[in-house]
């Protein structure tokens, strides 16, 4: 599976943006899904994950009831919505591919990751 991320750019506090990540190969729908970030000087962190259906999906508490994960199945794309974004928000944001056993939380959880895509927020 090839994951290629997008929809990153510069934004003002309390706006949004939606990430987009397509994944190549017909097994995508095999696959929970989840996205992580990683900020200037920290370690990448945990921010959603949705199951291979889509009906079940876990967020960071940092995240939780500003951004939405999603996926189409059918367009091989899974998306984060991200929605009243702070300055903290700032980070490369990157969409994995895996098969947790668990809330998918764990990097190394997931077998496949894509580029990233750098997500800018201003005061």
């Amino acid at each position: 599976v090839q994951l290629q991320a997008s929809g990153g750019g510069l934004v003002q506090a309390g706006g949004s943006l939606r990430l987009s990540c397509a994944a190549s190969g017909r097994t995508f729908s095999s696959y929970a899904m989840g996205w992580f970030r990683q900020a200037p000087g920290k370690e990448r962190e945990f921010v959603a994950s949705i199951s291979w259906s889509g009906g079940s999906t876990y967020y960071a508490d940092s995240v939780k009831g500003r951004f939405t994960i999603s996926r189409d199945n059918a367009k091989n794309t899974v998306y984060l919505q991200m929605n009243s974004l702070k300055p903290e928000d700032t980070a490369v944001y990157y969409c994995a591919a895996g098969a947790p056993t668990g809330l998918g939380y764990f990097s190394d959880e997931y077998d496949y990751w894509g580029q990233g895509t750098l997500v800018t927020v201003s005061s």
